[in-house]
């Protein structure tokens, strides 16, 4: 496998080799001056925001029922909410940045906390994630199947198929790849069930550790990251791991993403997307959002 710099610490053979804890942010005690630091590509705290048209100076893209928070915050005074009103058609809400350099690697961390009342089933991107190649002039391309060469995507988020599922679901990694078992995108568990289909097992390689599967708090905010590395083309060698905490809840080795080396990560995004929110409005806010190549870690206050 081709090693990955991870902050200090090179990830390449076995899980031990995944940075734990310690990372960019270590070295910036709450966050300040962050976006300094040469490894870090985009910083935000959303405190220099007075309404959410303001978001846009830095964001290259703001969907819907986006507004500043001064009274839910991780850190600082403010953060960014995400209201999913009560209704049975489908909404998109988030924030994506558009890379300007392409990268084959990238970490996305960022504090989420879901408001206690969050009871939404099915269809639901509520969390991060970044892409290659799956939007087209801005438009999404969802239901076209990644086949190596025109895109791959992967969204660190929470998964509740039916109402008896303790809300918001299991942490999951949803992903578009040229194995994937249906036109839409599968999804990765930390123990190693991929659905659809969960009796075909996935073959994430013999370095492959199954982890138990998790279901955040509501009502609480927690420091996530996703790190994303596309494959050498021709070789197994991609790989997405997660972190709660600054704890690995899942790591996904042996992937292959694309088959052509000029299929690179072009954008990141955080959202709260619901096919239908029938039960009653809810929220969720985002905070301390940073960017890099190398594994950034939670906050040092």
């Amino acid at each position: 496998m081709v090693l990955v710099a991870c902050g200090g610490t090179t990830m390449g053979g076995g899980d031990d080799d995944v940075p734990p804890g310690d990372g960019i942010a270590s070295m910036y005690p709450g966050d300040v001056s962050i976006g300094s630091d040469p490894r870090v590509i985009f910083a935000d705290d959303f405190e220099s925001y007075a309404v959410a048209a303001d978001i846009d100076t830095r964001w290259d893209a703001r969907y819907h029922e986006i507004s500043i928070s001064t009274t839910e915050m991780f850190a600082g005074a403010k953060s960014v909410e995400m209201r999913a009103p009560q209704q049975t058609s489908e909404l998109s809400t988030g924030l994506a940045k558009t890379l300007t350099t392409k990268l084959d690697t990238l970490y996305l961390r960022y504090y989420s906390k879901y408001e206690p009342t969050f009871d939404i089933t099915g269809s639901s991107h509520n969390g991060a994630g970044m892409s290659a190649g799956y939007f087209v002039n801005g438009n999404a391309t969802p239901g076209v199947p990644a086949n190596g060469t025109n895109k791959y995507l992967i969204e660190f988020e929470n998964w509740r198929g039916e109402t008896t599922t303790t809300s918001p679901g299991e942490q999951n990694i949803y992903i578009y790849h040229p194995e994937q078992r249906s036109n839409y995108g599968d999804h990765f568990f930390p123990d190693g069930r991929v659905m659809p289909n969960t009796s075909i097992p996935n073959d994430f390689g013999s370095e492959f550790v199954s982890r138990p599967n998790f279901t955040p708090e509501l009502g609480r905010w927690y420091a996530f990251e996703v790190m994303l590395h596309a494959n050498t083309p021709g070789m197994r060698d991609g790989r997405i791991t997660c972190w709660v905490d600054g704890q690995i809840v899942a790591d996904f080795p042996n992937l292959r993403l694309r088959d052509v080396d000029t299929l690179q990560i072009d954008r990141f995004n955080i959202s709260l997307h619901f096919g239908s929110n029938a039960t009653a409005e809810t929220r969720k806010w985002y905070d301390n959002v940073v960017a890099a190549t190398a594994y950034i870690g939670p906050m040092v206050k």
